[in-house]
């Protein structure tokens, strides 16, 4: 698992922990998901999920990416060495993975395919996201997206501060930093220290922006929310965060929508609740704690 090594933990007492507490125990009236059930890993460490378009689900973690049917039954693990951070499935099926520093690729037989050069020892590989020959990949690390083709080859960096174009730059406090492709072909990256997400042409363009910065349900607070989301439905927004354990669905306007899990379904403390939605749009949750890929599916 990735370290939480950019920042430091508030004082216990404080205001601020005494508000999160409050907001963890507060209203879950808008809560419209049940969970239906859970497929267990045998991966030491869990770190990331995904779907393809049959509905086999794929987790990656220490040493493997273990893949199961869409009814949860096991397939297979792919054996590596190391630990997959982050996980995207190219269009033929291959394995795209985040390895700290680099990106490698893995056929789903086990078979390595290439490992593509390192993007520098402050690299941070955290989210990656295919859409055709363009691979984009969050650099926590050095607060960067890049964009590169299906070799390798970096075509453009995305989301370096200039004013000049009224790109902010991305603050990152920890090592969270999540983008996506929609379903209508944009790309959505999110501004974890602003509350925010960015949506941006390939080229690098900032094309428009949301933020949600509130102590509410409605918003996302701490130093550095959501953590991670996918994509349901046309183009809504399911987000997980941490320090507040919680699964919401925001409208493509980013208006509050509804909460699909609530922070007491969750170990106090648990990070890493990477997100996929699968082809009969179920929610899956990765919990790194419990080791399973948690389902919710509509209906209380």
């Amino acid at each position: 698992m990735v370290k939480d090594f950019f920042f430091s933990k508030p004082e216990s007492g404080n205001h601020y922990e005494f508000e999160l507490n409050a907001v963890r125990s507060g209203d879950t009236a808008a809560v419209a998901y049940t969970e239906t059930g859970q497929i267990k890993t045998t991966l030491e460490e869990i770190c990331g999920v995904v779907t393809d378009k049959s509905g086999n689900i794929f987790v990656s973690g220490l040493d493997g990416v273990e893949i199961f049917t869409a009814a949860g039954l096991p397939l297979r693990v792919v054996k590596i060495e190391g630990t997959a951070q982050s996980i995207a499935l190219d269009e033929s099926g291959k394995l795209i993975l985040g390895m700290q520093d680099h990106i490698e690729i893995w056929n789903q037989n086990g078979k390595s395919i290439a490992k593509w050069a390192s993007f520098g020892p402050d690299a941070v590989i955290t989210s990656i996201a295919v859409s055709g020959n363009n691979v984009f990949i969050a650099d926590a690390g050095q607060k960067v997206v890049y964009r590169c083709d299906q070799k390798g080859k970096l075509l453009n960096k995305i989301g370096l501060k200039d004013p000049a174009t009224g790109v902010p730059g991305f603050i990152i406090p920890s090592p969270y930093f999540d983008l996506g492709i929609s379903r209508d072909g944009n790309l959505w990256v999110v501004n974890p220290g602003r509350h925010s997400f960015e949506k941006y042409a390939f080229d690098g363009t900032l094309l428009t922006s949301w933020s949600k910065a509130s102590m509410s349900v409605e918003g996302f607070c701490g130093c550095c929310n959501p953590s991670n989301f996918a994509f349901i439905y046309d183009s809504l927004f399911v987000t997980s965060e941490k320090a507040i354990e919680r699964v919401k669905i925001y409208n493509a306007d980013g208006s509050f929508r509804c909460l699909v899990a609530t922070p007491d379904q969750f170990e106090e403390g648990t990070k890493g609740l990477d997100l996929a939605v699968d082809i009969q749009n179920r929610i899956l949750v990765l919990d790194p704690v419990k080791k399973q890929i948690r389902i919710f599916e509509p209906g209380k």
